[in-house]
């Protein structure tokens, strides 16, 4: 049984109590799935994913099929029937943590339900401000905190997707030129479930001191996972993957940090440290890791990349 703390939010379960709540979920991915779904410094094993994920899948059905029962009662109460509402899930987290590859991986579980679920997947990252208006704005130094992002755009994405609109648009974003694709957008076509990841999509933001009522990107969310490491261990990762870019994507001539390819390993190493404690440090004291605590699940990491232990919030 888990563990239970005294006035705490959260049910707290080590590794070994969260894997056997999968009860006899199969598992539907193989080892070459894993290994084409995690990303570039990411080591997860065949092993963590049936151990970690599959529980976390099982909860999710049964969160989708309560979901689904509220919006069956609302739409008899009203005596309609409503358009489909997709089951939207956050996965937040600091940079370097991990959150493509747990998203990437709950969309590839989640598709091979016995229903066959449409899961669809985005990132925040298209609705960064394009760098000229970054630029004008004074706010280079400062892209991937909450004000480098339309919020307004993102919020209003999102509501299109909880009114069962059947085609909504968002930007794309190119990680190579390290910015938003002009012209360029991604269709989300009516999912069942769609995915969401970012640094800040957990944020509640500022209420407006008038009174006027406001939404925030986090309203829209029916589960929300925050992958949680430790400082050291984020810099750590940091480091470790900006050292493997400089030696694969960074090297593409139409690199935005083509520059770093050519750097001394020990300047690329002060370098990407400086880039960690100027940027990514602040955002994720000042805007992400207090947005840890609204999450509904939190799966912390050790310095293995391996995930130890399981918050659960209590409903």
């Amino acid at each position: 049984m888990p563990k239970k703390i005294a006035y705490a939010p959260y049910l707290q379960f080590s590794i070994e109590e969260w894997a056997r709540l999968r009860a006899d979920e199969p598992m539907t991915l193989d080892v070459e799935d894993i290994n084409h779904l995690r990303a570039l410094n990411d080591p997860i094993s065949l092993a963590e994913a049936e151990i970690v994920y599959l529980p976390l899948t099982r909860l999710l059905s049964f969160y989708v099929e309560a979901i689904q029962g509220i919006h069956h009662a609302s739409t008899r109460f009203l005596g309609h029937n409503g358009a489909k509402v997709p089951f939207i899930i956050g996965v937040a987290g600091s940079v370097a943590v991990g959150k493509s590859t747990t998203a990437r991986i709950l969309r590839a579980l989640l598709r091979r339900w016995p229903t066959s679920p449409k899961v669809d997947l985005i990132t925040t990252d298209g609705f960064l401000y394009p760098n000229k208006v970054l630029e004008e704005r004074g706010l280079m130094q400062r892209k991937g905190f909450p004000e480098s992002y339309d919020r307004a755009a993102f919020v209003e994405f999102l509501a299109a997707i909880k009114s069962g609109k059947p085609k909504v648009t968002a930007p794309t974003y190119s990680h190579l030129v390290y910015d938003v694709v002009p012209d360029q957008t991604i269709t989300v076509e009516n999912p069942d479930i769609l995915i969401v990841e970012g640094l800040n999509i957990l944020q509640p933001g500022e209420l407006p001191r008038n009174g006027t009522p406001i939404v925030f990107a986090s309203d829209f969310l029916d589960f929300s996972i925050y992958i949680d490491a430790d400082e050291d261990v984020l810099e750590a990762w940091y480091v470790e993957r900006f050292m493997k870019l400089r030696e694969t994507a960074f090297r593409d001539p139409k690199s935005f940090f083509r520059r770093f390819a050519e750097l001394s390993e020990l300047t690329a190493i002060s370098t990407a440290k400086s880039i960690w404690q100027s940027i990514n440090l602040p955002n994720l004291r000042e805007n992400i890791l207090p947005t840890r605590g609204r999450a509904d699940l939190v799966l912390k990491k050790g310095a293995d990349h391996a995930i130890h232990e399981v918050s659960l919030r209590k409903v």
